[in-house]
């Protein structure tokens, strides 16, 4: 027997119901999860640059930004229960951080910089993340508010297909027409406000310094209202004093 075959031998043989096996177990954890918490869900995924140009002090304030976020939100009960959080970051390559926890499990992870700036594709994912998400919610019959898609950058799309961020872009849009999903983008110094301005009908904001923390408790606060609102209803947000258009 070669060596080539001895190795073949010692591996074990995939097996071809493992992945129903995975996707089954996602759904029977879903399943506790809702049973224990039935409240309905507002979903919120923060989809932050952590290419090479956030490093250092931008990086620092972003995280402390995070923990404000969790901080605020977990001073209201209800909105514990129901604002869920998911964290995807792009620097390199994209990954989920965090994926979907009420605000009770949520803690703010590490947040490590490098690589170029895949912008469009973790907008892909994140809107894939947030399609199975929501694919959990019909299933076990939990209700849930529009969906919120905060991106916040200070570059323009590196190291993609030239038209990635337009198909990117024209996904948005369409789920913005269809009310699924509500996309919000920030600019910090640097970041190509014009491209961001092509990604939805809602005009991007420039942050005012590094005043990341007085962003995420703004965005507390306004998941707060949203989580006290029936779903479905219509939600005036907090003024905005930490970025400019």
């Amino acid at each position: 027997m070669t060596l080539t075959e001895r190795e073949r031998a010692m591996t074990p043989t995939p097996d071809p119901h493992a992945a129903e096996e995975d996707w089954g177990e996602q759904l029977f954890q879903a399943g506790l999860e809702f049973a224990d918490n039935p409240e309905p869900r507002c979903p919120c995924i923060l989809l932050l640059d952590t290419s090479g140009s956030m490093k250092g002090e931008r990086l620092a304030a972003l995280h402390d930004g995070l923990q404000a976020f969790r901080d605020e939100l977990g001073k209201d009960p209800l909105a514990s229960r129901r604002v869920e959080v998911a964290v995807v970051t792009f620097g390199g390559d994209v990954r989920t951080a965090q994926d979907f926890v009420t605000v009770e499990d949520f803690q703010p992870p590490a947040l490590e910089s490098g690589g170029l700036t895949p912008m469009a594709g973790a907008i892909q994912h994140t809107l894939d993340l947030l399609d199975v998400r929501k694919g959990q919610y019909k299933t076990n019959g939990v209700a849930y508010y529009r969906p919120w898609v905060f991106l916040i950058t200070d570059g323009a799309p590196e190291g993609e297909p030239h038209d990635a961020l337009r198909q990117a872009a024209r996904r948005v849009r369409e789920e913005e027409a269809a009310n699924r999903v509500a996309f919000f983008a920030v600019g910090v110094e640097g970041a190509d406000m014009a491209r961001l301005a092509e990604l939805s009908a809602r005009r991007p904001l420039r942050l005012l310094g590094l005043r990341f923390v007085d962003l995420f408790v703004w965005l507390s606060r306004s998941t707060q209202q949203v989580a006290h609102s029936r779903v479905g209803d219509q939600v005036a947000l907090p003024p905005v004093d930490w970025g400019t258009l």
